[in-house]
């Protein structure tokens, strides 16, 4: 079996990435930036987890545990598929928006995979033009094989929590609005994904982690941004968040030492490859087994959800 498998990597250049990335972007002027990023200011409160979230995920390790690994298999999804930033980010915007409203208390790991598939199923149809079918998503990585309908029925309890709202504002959408406008955009998305596995940065508004990812690749990569709007980013934050910029900045003051943990996860685990090893349809034998969890287990989920509301 080993030998049918190889260690090849698809590669994109820097100068190719830059071309897709001015090719795709909508906003050219300084004006329609800045009118986009307040459309996004406005709306990204309503879409971050409840207030004492981070408290809540930081007193309860075996969710703690179960986010990262949840954040770990989305962030290696996103590279094998090649899926959009957006994608990956969107789905854990909907996974901590989901275990904030459900605290998830009593779950077992099988129903963290089957909610990490469902956000990433979800998020991959908001986000893609070709979103992978639902059993290539778990090829790897998780421990599982779930039916479909089981996944459709988890994505239907997903939407009901989040109400139908999945236009997330993240700290890539400021990013994405600016990109064109960032060299050394791959350090960027980097440190943005190492931070994402980090739940202790959820206190902290999108806009605020966004603005601090950037000052803190410009100052360790000397990251030049070419064009004044994304200079002007500190000046439309609201004055507000000022100190919690300030705050976030010193909670990655080792930030050489964040970078370089994160190249070790690269290199470790071999989860940003931008392909995966040959074949991609061989299964392990542990895998072999498809679960079609009983209705009774997903109306337990579906139900605790119902009395969140209530009260």
């Amino acid at each position: 079996m080993e030998s049918l498998l190889c260690d090849e990597i698809w590669l994109q250049k820097e100068e190719e990435l830059k071309n897709d990335v001015e090719n795709s972007c909508f906003f050219k002027s300084k004006e329609d930036c800045e009118e986009a990023f307040e459309i996004l200011l406005n709306k990204e409160i309503s879409y971050m987890p409840k207030i004492g979230y981070v408290k809540f995920i930081k007193e309860n390790c075996f969710i703690e545990n179960a986010r990262f690994k949840a954040i770990h298999w989305l962030i290696k999804s996103q590279r094998r598929w090649n899926l959009s930033f957006g994608t990956v980010f969107g789905a854990a915007s909907y996974l901590d928006q989901f275990i904030s409203l459900n605290k998830c208390q009593g779950w077992k790991y099988w129903m963290f995979e089957l909610l990490s598939i469902a956000c990433l199923s979800v998020a991959s149809k908001f986000h893609e033009t070709s979103p992978p079918q639902l059993l290539e998503l778990q090829m790897e990585g998780v421990g599982h094989l779930f039916e479909s309908t089981t996944i459709q029925r988890m994505e239907l309890t997903l939407l009901e929590t989040l109400g139908w709202r999945l236009n997330s504002t993240t700290p890539y959408s400021y990013i994405e609005l600016f990109q064109w406008s960032i060299n050394s955009l791959k350090s960027v998305n980097d440190l943005l994904l190492r931070i994402l596995l980090d739940a202790k940065f959820l206190e902290f508004r999108p806009c605020v982690i966004a603005q601090s990812v950037v000052t803190c690749i410009s100052e360790d990569l000397s990251l030049l941004i070419d064009d004044s709007c994304f200079n002007n980013f500190t000046r439309l934050i609201p004055q507000d968040q000022k100190d919690d910029i300030s705050k976030c900045q010193r909670m990655m003051i080792n930030k050489q030492f964040l970078i370089n943990e994160f190249q070790e996860l690269i290199i470790t685990s071999g989860v940003f490859n931008y392909g995966p090893p040959s074949p991609v349809t061989v299964l392990t034998m542990d895998q072999h087994d498809l679960c079609d969890i009983p209705q009774g287990d997903i109306n337990y989920i579906s139900n605790a959800n119902k009395r969140k509301r209530e009260r």
